[in-house]
């Protein structure tokens, strides 16, 4: 369980989504050097301690659309199922819409948070590489 310092301040901004990327990696370890299963109900009792209840937890889970107690693989390398948990989260904690979290935002973060990992939007990335370079070519 986190200590009163450790709290998590949620904002639905890049910076903070930039910390919760970080968190989740860091909670991933520990969990595992417990032995203990990295699932969504250990994260939100990691983070938010007696303040994930029952209700809270149902909440996040079925704004994800995933179970609580599925193994969750590593958030550096299978990003999505991460960035959905992260989103309802925000969701949840902040008391708005699903779809008013900043996407492209959470999305930025990852890429700062794991800077070596494959971007969740991979083909949007290339689109625009590819638009990028074509735009260029004609300039010249």
């Amino acid at each position: 369980m986190l200590k009163k310092k450790d709290m998590i301040n949620i904002e639905n901004n890049q910076a903070c989504f930039v910390q919760l990327w970080l968190r989740l990696e860091g909670t991933r370890r520990l969990l595992g050097g417990q032995n203990r299963r990295y699932c969504i109900r250990r994260v939100l009792k990691a983070w938010f301690g007696l303040r994930a209840t029952d209700d809270f937890i149902w909440e996040v889970c079925i704004r994800c659309n995933q179970a609580g107690w599925d193994e969750l693989p590593p958030p550096s390398i299978y990003p999505r199922k991460h960035r959905e948990l992260l989103r309802a989260i925000v969701s949840v904690r902040l008391g708005i819409s699903y779809y008013k979290v900043d996407l492209q935002a959470l999305d930025n973060a990852y890429c700062i948070a794991f800077p070596k990992s494959t971007p969740i939007n991979v083909n949007k990335k290339k689109k625009l590489s590819f638009l990028s370079s074509h735009i260029a070519q004609k300039h010249s």
